[in-house]
């Protein structure tokens, strides 16, 4: 017989909660400026079950902070002008509170207490939403996921408070020696890009970094975001994850092999006489890809829940240096049941990805399209205003940077051959235009040095 059977979750029980401790932390700070101080760092109002302790803690804290009186007295006066002593309990209960204090040394225990039966409803009330939510039918499978996750972060987070200010003496040393340790030796290498100057200007792309690559169509954005793949990946062993919402697998990997073995990309697609020699090329550097930590999602349907989904499964199994995504306007808006337009879509989607790549902790690659401002004006260079469908990506990016190629617009110009990289937004240090060198047959761009 299974003695380990458990009755399905009553959804009418009551939610956890300690009304003791609830009103020996309430007591607490009536009776204690330094029992008050300790609570504030733990507690939050709405941890409280009772809307009334809810609303008796706010007024305390209120009085604690303006420095007045926090007695039952004056607690009473206070509730009684905001018109809720009656709905606290009336003029009894601040002396009642008072009595369920055995002594404030049991402050900062009993407010965990109260804190951990916040969490527990919290977990319960998010379960419950997860399964009404699965039950009605009403929300996308990705917004169930993604609500799941947020919750859960959240909820992880909590057993942090106040950890911050405890340990700041701690944490402003390690700052000041990494400021001397960056003054001595410099600033330590961000993750390389393989462009010589991007690298010098930006310091290489560093960890929580949301990095935006925006381009009118066919000026080789794609092809940049895969010579950042490719440099973090195989050159330098970085495990990388690129997202492609626009081409297939096989195509991506054609694109790769090009750049890798410098095999035009346009006789892998054609029939003609076979060089031993570039086969072999072509071996070899598909020895190398295979040997790399790259991974590539090609997926139309990609959505930021499973851009993060597969991130921190990535994350887990093999580490993570790097996240490429191809492209932003491509990516589906998890809107099931909103209102929301496209461009509000966007806004999203960015502050997603800028907060998925802090929470990795490594930087984020995005490509975005460019409206046809460009092609409205005289001079043909993007501007950060030509971003396309919102202004929050501006906002969002540490680096943004335009790629612009003269060539594209006019085929005898001087500069054919050339691309411009456009830093026109870095969050922490200069702008600037750097130049390099595009390659379209081999599908790369490389330093002009290397032409």
């Amino acid at each position: 017989m299974n003695t380990d059977y458990e009755p399905p979750m009553d959804d009418q029980a009551e939610p956890p909660f300690d009304l003791g401790a609830e009103q020996s932390v309430l007591g607490a700070m009536i009776l204690s400026d330094r029992a008050g101080e300790e609570i504030v760092e733990i507690l939050q109002p709405e941890d409280f079950y009772r809307p009334a302790h809810e609303t008796i803690y706010r007024v305390l804290v209120d009085l604690h902070t303006s420095g007045v009186a926090h007695d039952p007295i004056a607690l009473i006066n206070r509730l009684e002008k905001d018109g809720e002593l009656a709905r606290c309990g009336g003029r009894a209960y601040p002396f009642q509170l008072v009595n369920a204090v055995a002594t404030v040394a049991n402050a900062e225990y009993h407010a965990l207490i109260v804190r951990e039966k916040a969490t527990l409803r919290k977990v319960l009330s998010a379960a419950q939403g997860m399964v009404t939510g699965v039950r009605s039918g009403e929300r996308s499978t990705e917004e169930i996921v993604q609500d799941a996750y947020d919750t859960l972060e959240g909820l992880a987070g909590l057993s942090d408070i106040g950890s911050d200010d405890l340990s700041i003496g701690l944490d402003i040393m390690d700052t000041i020696a990494e400021v001397v340790d960056i003054r001595e030796h410099g600033p330590k290498e961000g993750l390389l890009t393989g462009f010589t100057d991007l690298d010098a200007l930006t310091g290489g792309l560093q960890p929580g970094q949301f990095v935006l690559v925006a381009a009118r169509p066919a000026m080789g954005k794609s092809v940049l975001a895969g010579d950042f793949a490719r440099n973090a990946a195989i050159r330098n062993d970085v495990p990388t994850v690129f997202f492609s919402l626009e081409m297939g697998r096989k195509e991506l990997e054609k694109r790769f092999l090009a750049a890798q073995a410098r095999y035009p990309l346009h006789w892998m697609k054609t029939k003609g006489p076979l060089d031993d020699t570039r086969i072999m090329k072509l071996i070899a550097a598909g020895k190398d890809m295979q040997a790399s930590p790259l991974h590539i999602v090609a997926d139309t349907g990609v959505t930021l829940a499973k851009i993060r989904s597969h991130c921190r499964r990535v994350q887990r199994r093999h580490g993570l240096g790097l996240v490429v995504i191809d492209y932003l306007q491509l990516m589906g808006g998890e809107t099931t049941g909103r209102n929301d337009n496209r461009q509000q879509e966007v806004s999203r989607i960015s502050r997603g990805l800028k907060t998925l790549a802090m929470d990795l902790q490594v930087p984020i690659v995005a490509l975005s399209q460019l409206n046809r401002g460009p092609e409205q004006r005289q001079d043909k260079k993007p501007m950060v205003s030509d971003l396309r469908e919102s202004g929050s990506l501006e906002q969002d990016a540490d680096i943004v940077i335009l790629l612009h190629r003269e060539d594209a617009y006019e085929s005898e110009s001087p500069r054919a051959g050339e691309a411009d990289l456009i830093v026109a937004k870095h969050r922490n240090g200069p702008t600037a235009t750097i130049t390099v060198a595009f390659q379209g047959h081999y599908s790369r761009f490389v330093d002009m040095a290397q032409t």
